[in-house]
């Protein structure tokens, strides 16, 4: 490197974002992702050994899949080159996989190639790292927000390790604040700043838990807040929301209010008012409430308050649950929205909730009662001296493919557990039901 180059690269890390700024060149400095970097994990292990093999991180944006490769270039005493594949070719990848071969020629010495955005690569690119990845000329990072799985190529992914970063927590984007705020070295102590807590917690709260969302934030409200009368600079509740453009919703997602909301959301769908379930989904999704929180509550509602009064709302729950996971915000609220109002306006039964709910109570009052011996497995040497599985009937040797028989332990003859409602599909279910019960009893 010249005197230009190291100047210019100079001014470049002054003015880098904080974000960039605060990056951790360390494992111990990173925040967050302990399930698979705590230090008993493989992938801890494996930096601090040095002896990385090609690995693919996954995640959202902000979850550190940039920050744990520098951390990596940063321990390795491998050659360390870095592209995008955004802006990157074939050419590029050519020039870094001949340097590659004269090091590991010439000084026996391997090269890390660490790619960010991998799934932007097309088939062609990828298929051209292939052989080169599996002969060890090079060993690949590669950092994708899409899943490995429909956007890597499946030659590449056999040969990788993946790991799945998680969105940071509240605690986690709390930390980096703190330290974004208060450190001289990499954050902007300098400045001599202070974060009020409401604003710490909204912040936490809003960033969804991206990292680089919230210290944007504090960045530019540090930089364009006025000092106070105490010399200080004030990140208050206010110049955070207009930091992070967001209203500061009254909606803390430990607090009496985020369970208040909730409760109305699961209320509104039971009650099928789709109108009020999509305004609480509003109300959440603008207060920075996590899409995957939102989707489990809606799946749990679909099989608890829908049931089988319509059986397609758990897989429209579901799908949609699948769906933001993959898309993320700002499209996932459409998703939501679709699954939300489907779930509210379906017909209503509580039966199979219902028949769990008694099912659990009997096992605890009655104990381990002894299963009919011809429902007993009789798929072994001995099991018809013992009497298992002598007398069963197979159901679909009989008329409607059904025959009456003692299913349920003797001790709870007659008792029933799933009693279909009279709503949606339900009905459906309960004729049919009468029907083969009444059809068998004919035939007796």
């Amino acid at each position: 490197m010249d005197i230009f180059d190291y100047m210019r690269q100079n001014q470049l890390e002054k003015e880098s974002p904080l974000a960039a700024k605060l990056r951790p060149t360390t494992l111990d400095e990173v925040v967050g992702q302990k399930h698979i970097i705590g230090k008993d994990k493989l992938l801890y292990r494996a930096i601090k050994a040095d002896k990385i093999s090609s690995i693919i991180f996954y995640g959202p944006p902000g979850t550190g899949k940039t920050t744990l490769a520098k951390v990596i270039a940063n321990t390795t005493s491998a050659e360390f080159k870095q592209i995008n594949a955004t802006v990157a070719g074939k050419k590029d990848m050519e020039e870094i996989v001949n340097g590659a071969k004269e090091t590991l020629g010439m000084y026996g010495k391997k090269t890390i190639l660490f790619i960010d955005e991998i799934h932007r690569f097309n088939k062609g690119q990828q298929d051209y790292l292939l052989p080169f990845v599996e002969d060890g000329t090079i060993v690949l990072i590669g950092a994708t927000t899409e899943n490995p799985y429909f956007e890597v190529n499946g030659a590449l992914i056999s040969r990788s390790i993946i790991f799945e970063l998680k969105p940071l927590s509240k605690e986690d984007i709390k930390e980096l604040l703190l330290r974004a705020v208060n450190d001289t070295e990499k954050g902007m102590g300098a400045y001599d700043a202070v974060i009020d807590e409401d604003a710490l917690e909204f912040l936490a709260d809003i960033a969804g838990g991206d990292a680089r969302h919230a210290l944007n934030a504090v960045e530019l409200g540090i930089m364009t807040t006025e000092r106070c009368e105490d010399g200080k600079i004030h990140i208050t509740l206010e110049v955070a929301g207009e930091c992070i453009q967001k209203r500061t919703v009254r909606y803390d997602k430990g607090g009496d209010n985020h369970y208040d909301t909730i409760s109305a959301f699961i209320k509104s769908m039971r009650g099928s008012d789709p109108d009020a379930a999509v305004y609480y989904l509003a109300k959440m999704l603008y207060a920075g409430e996590s899409v995957t929180f939102i989707a489990r509550r809606i799946m749990i509602c679909a099989a608890e308050d829908v049931g089988n009064a319509d059986p397609n709302a758990l897989t429209v729950a579901v799908s949609a649950a699948q769906a933001v996971e993959r898309v993320g915000m700002p499209e996932a609220q459409i998703i939501l929205s679709q699954a939300v109002t489907y779930v509210a306006c379906a017909p209503k039964s509580n039966s199979a909730c219902n028949a769990v709910f008694d099912a659990m109570d009997t096992v605890k009052a009655t104990g381990n009662l002894p299963i009919p011996t011809h429902l007993q497995d009789a798929h072994y040497k001995g099991a018809e001296k013992l009497g298992h599985g002598i007398g069963y009937k197979y159901a679909h040797n009989y008329e409607n493919h059904y025959v009456n028989q003692q299913y349920l332990p003797y001790e709870l003859s007659g008792k029933e557990f799933y009693k279909p409602s009279g709503n949606g599909y339900e009905k459906k279910i309960k004729e049919h039901m009468r029907f083969l019960k009444e059809s068998a009893k004919k035939d007796e």
